[in-house]
């Protein structure tokens, strides 16, 4: 009799948690169905006052019109953001990688007032470092440049920070049996702790890759030409204090968010071993 009972308090916990996820499920997919059904609707089935599920046509020319239209270069916009969100995951990658690898492996006198000092610019605010870092790439010659997007973020203080605590927890074993075998910090670091740390890696470059790509106000202030628009400034043209072109700007928010969409299809299994792992494989 008890194990009839257990069985069936599990059977009702199954299907509670079922049920829980799939209302979650369709609570996370209500704004990717918003996006697609208005995108390929017209003005007058946005705005009409009576909601259908569908449109009473899909709008598949809202596509070809939004790469079509003159004022909006929403392919050369897609491909910037694709090349400055690329660059500077990689770059975060690999230049707070090694940052936050020195500051916990290699011993050095100052290496905790440098990690303090690190830390310490997380508690400026953006805003009092705007300013002198347009000063600073416009006196480069960088402004309207993919380099006056890219190279200053190429650094980040909070990934460095992350970095190094990983690191911290890292297993010594390791690293201390490539050591044996004459292999230098540097060697160690690209043999034995990135194969060994692809989940937090690919956590961070995440992170890195989708606050990239949704940057908005700094490409705004350092390209105001067209050929170096990002997405984000493009997708910002359909809502203007004039006029607001829903489908276009709707089908235009829907392909902007596709290439976020691929990455995690291609690194949820890396994201959810790094979650459940720390990125140590075993």
């Amino acid at each position: 009799m008890a194990n009839i009972q257990r069985s069936g308090a599990y059977k009702t916990g199954s299907v509670l948690r079922y049920v829980v996820l799939g209302v979650g499920a369709v609570f996370f997919l209500l704004p990717f169905y918003l996006v697609l059904r208005n995108g390929l609707s017209t003005e007058a089935d946005i705005t009409s006052p009576t909601w259908k599920l569908f449109p009473s046509s899909l709008q598949w020319h809202n596509i070809t019109d939004l790469f079509k239209d003159p004022a909006v270069p929403m392919a050369r916009s897609l491909l910037n953001s694709l090349v400055i969100a690329v660059v500077q995951t990689v770059g975060v990658l690999v230049i707070s990688g090694l940052a936050g690898y020195g500051l916990a492996r290699i011993p050095f006198r100052y290496a905790n007032a440098v990690f303090y000092f690190i830390v310490a610019t997380l508690l400026i605010p953006a805003a009092v470092t705007f300013v002198p870092s347009f000063v600073l790439v416009s006196s480069l010659g960088w402004v309207s440049t993919l380099r006056g997007l890219i190279i200053p973020g190429l650094f980040q203080a909070f990934a460095t920070f992350l970095f190094r605590q990983y690191f911290l927890n890292f297993p010594r074993e390791l690293e201390e049996a490539a050591q044996l075998d004459g292999t230098a910090y540097w060697g160690t670091f690209w043999r034995i702790v990135v194969p060994n740390s692809t989940g937090f890696i690919a956590a961070i470059g995440t992170i890195t890759f989708i606050g990239s790509w949704n940057a908005f106000l700094w490409p705004l202030v350092i390209a105001p030409d067209q050929n170096s628009w990002t997405v984000q400034i493009a997708l910002s043209t359909f809502l203007t204090a004039q006029t607001i072109d829903l489908p276009q700007l709707f089908i235009a928010a829907g392909i902007a968010i596709l290439p976020l969409v691929i990455m995690f299809v291609f690194l949820q299994r890396w994201i959810v071993e790094g979650v459940e792992r720390s990125g140590i494989s075993e």
